[in-house]
């Protein structure tokens, strides 16, 4: 591992963005920020109603526009966080958030493809889910829940050890 974070570290990416200065850094975290509160945003309420919370709004409704914009998040916090690590990757070694948090987005990102081949997902535009597809959803949005909860919380706490 820690050779392949050298690697991202001495990058022309990393060396770009340690050379061009405090504020690219900055503005980098900033639209890194962005995109996790556009990601997760979106994927809380989706999660949320699936969980069964506004049980009178449509799935298909609030997926909508939720889907979107949390793609839109997901990419802009990935593009920005591949920036922010290869500044000074070779620092997170030995750091357990750091250890945390990616598996947790790979756990999240797998949860996605799963729910997208649920029959009730699929159909959402088309009829509600029934009660057992329900709790499939459900579960789905538990795990989603968890997993970007985890890393979320992973990726504040890495820059404190």
């Amino acid at each position: 591992m820690g050779e392949l974070l050298a690697w991202i570290e001495d990058s022309a990416l990393g060396v770009a963005v340690r050379e061009s200065g405090v504020w690219t850094y900055g503005l980098i975290n900033l639209t890194h920020i962005l995109g996790v509160a556009s990601l997760f945003g979106s994927v809380l309420i989706l999660d949320l109603r699936l969980l069964g919370a506004w049980r009178s709004v449509a799935l298909a409704a609030l997926a909508r526009p939720a889907v979107p914009i949390a793609t839109a998040g997901f990419l802009v916090a990935a593009t920005s966080g591949i920036c922010l690590l290869a500044t000074n990757a070779t620092e997170y070694l030995g750091n357990a958030f750091f250890y945390i948090k990616f598996p947790a987005i790979a756990l999240a990102i797998g949860n996605v493809l799963v729910l997208n081949t649920m029959p009730a997902w699929k159909a959402r535009n088309t009829r509600p889910p029934s009660p057992r597809e329900e709790v499939w959803l459900a579960v789905a949005g538990g795990i989603s829940l968890l997993c970007w909860l985890t890393a979320v919380a992973a990726g504040r706490l890495i820059g404190y050890w």
